[in-house]
């Protein structure tokens, strides 16, 4: 007589579910590719806000406390070892990088097309690159080096400094992927076993201190309509940096990160079919060389046998 364990347990002869028979590298791709979408989606939203005449402050100081919100429920399942930290000068550093490229990025959002504003945050790793160097001592050879000079030499084409169609606004974007590096690299400070739900307390408690008066001086009430915007900013920015968590831990880094590169066809088709966004030749230029230059640093960084499975820190 079978006991009521074995009655539920799985035939062993029947066919597994279709999650089930992907390799762990499939199934980081679908993540990775569930937040790349979900993170073009939180641009799409920050601009829809900003059309409707609302501040960048507001907007930051909404997604970080909708934010809060979300994660609360692990917060308080956490709540006798979330707030023990050895390391609170890094967490707060940590918080005030992402914050502060939250703001930047969300600001950037409202001035520049979806398009532009994501291929510039593309030069995230080469920031990394040189604050690895230069924070942490990491060893760079002159391959990695090479291809982070040919990197900014894409910025240089998309904002084109000195020309008529410079566009200022863009210095913002670079401080997003800017502040975006320097989050990730300050993770690579905590040791092995530092709680991801502390990194996230303090990065949204942080940013609510720095966007709350900024954001009550510029605050008009939002409708019901704006109201459920800022909601999904927040939702989808938590949810998009979870999805980011699971892709990493399910595949491998080098293959996982080139499906990140998504969305800026995502962003593309969104600017331009919903914002009538047409970027012109040189921001399509620009854009293919710090993807490439990107790329192959990823490429050495696999060669080399040190791939990292630290997830990026902050998006949009």
């Amino acid at each position: 007589m079978l006991s009521p364990e074995s009655r539920n347990a799985p035939d062993p002869q029947e066919p597994a579910g279709f999650w089930q028979r992907l390799s762990s590298n499939q199934r980081g791709a679908i993540w990775m590719m569930g937040a790349t979408t979900g993170f073009t989606l939180n641009g799409a939203l920050v601009k829809t806000l900003a059309e409707l005449d609302m501040n960048a402050f507001q907007i930051s100081f909404s997604r970080a406390f909708f934010a809060l919100l979300t994660i609360s429920p692990f917060v308080w399942r956490e709540r006798r070892t979330v707030l023990r930290s050895a390391h609170w000068g890094i967490h707060i550093l940590r918080g005030l990088a992402g914050a502060t490229a939250m703001v930047c990025g969300f600001y950037a959002v409202t001035k520049m097309p979806l398009a532009e504003v994501t291929a510039l945050g593309f030069t995230q790793p080469l920031f990394t690159t040189l604050l690895a160097f230069l924070l942490l001592g990491e060893v760079v050879l002159w391959r990695r080096w090479s291809a982070t000079f040919v990197g900014f030499l894409g910025v240089l084409i998309m904002v084109r400094p000195g020309a008529e169609t410079f566009e200022p606004n863009a210095l913002a974007a670079l401080t997003m992927a800017l502040g975006i590096a320097l989050a990730v690299t300050l993770v690579k400070r905590f040791p092995a076993g530092e709680s991801s739900v502390t990194m996230l307390l303090v990065f949204c408690l942080t940013s609510i201190v720095i966007t709350a008066p900024p954001a009550l001086y510029y605050w008009r009430s939002p409708d019901l309509f704006e109201f459920a915007l800022l909601c999904g900013i927040g939702v989808l920015g938590v949810g998009s940096q979870a999805m980011i968590i699971k892709a990493y831990r399910n595949g491998e880094a080098s293959f996982i990160a080139p499906f990140d590169y998504s969305k800026l066809l995502l962003a593309g088709l969104i600017g331009f079919f919903l914002f009538d966004e047409v970027p012109d030749a040189w921001t399509f230029i620009g854009a293919a060389v710090i993807t490439i230059a990107t790329l192959y640093i990823m490429h050495r960084e696999s060669v080399k046998g040190s791939d990292r499975t630290t997830p990026p820190q902050s998006r949009l």
